[in-house]
């Protein structure tokens, strides 16, 4: 019985780490991602698009390759220790990559800056955030029910807010983006 329970707190601890370099892959790929492309509709970079055929590549594309292959190699290599740190670390810049465009799913041909875009972002952060940090379900007891009440509530009202005040600057800024935008290489 000791052994199973070192086992699965071994386990715990390396699915953790796991996912905290999920995450912090995933939100440095995103900050880069939009800062670069950001640079470069605003021509203070040169353009790094990928062109084939006349056609501009996203980068969604790069992270579904990269998804599928480590997909790919999870399922038929099964990697432990460092290997598999690396997929991790791979896998977060891919769903980052896809996610990120995540607005371009709905809307084909639409606008880079689509707020379903961001929507995306933030709630895959907050599930990668969650298996990163949270304790096991089966390790909760009442004042983390009502920890993750608050919590929510309180995550609730904050995005109300942030909402509210998106409007506001959406009517600042929105115009800036949209002339980025339609004046960037294609």
């Amino acid at each position: 019985m000791a052994n199973s329970t070192k086992l699965s707190m071994t386990s715990l601890r390396v699915s953790n780490h796991l996912a905290r370099l999920v995450l912090v892959t995933f939100i440095l790929t995103f900050i880069v991602t939009r800062v670069l492309v950001f640079l470069i509709m605003s021509r203070r970079m040169p353009d790094l698009y990928l062109q084939l055929g006349g056609t501009h590549v996203h980068h969604l594309n790069y992270g579904i390759f990269l998804l599928a292959g480590v997909g790919a190699y999870l399922l038929f290599w099964h990697p432990i220790g460092r290997r598999l740190e690396i997929a991790a670390i791979i896998y977060g810049s891919g769903m980052a990559l896809t996610f990120d465009e995540f607005g371009m799913w709905l809307h084909l041909g639409g606008p880079y800056w689509q707020r379903a875009s961001l929507d995306a972002i933030t709630v895959l952060s907050a599930v990668f955030g969650l298996i990163a940090f949270a304790p096991s379900f089966k390790r909760f007891h009442f004042q983390h029910w009502t920890g993750a009440v608050v919590v929510a509530v309180a995550v609730g009202i904050f995005f109300f807010m942030l909402f509210e005040s998106f409007k506001y600057v959406g009517k600042i800024v929105g115009p800036k983006l949209q002339e980025i935008d339609t004046t960037s290489p294609p």
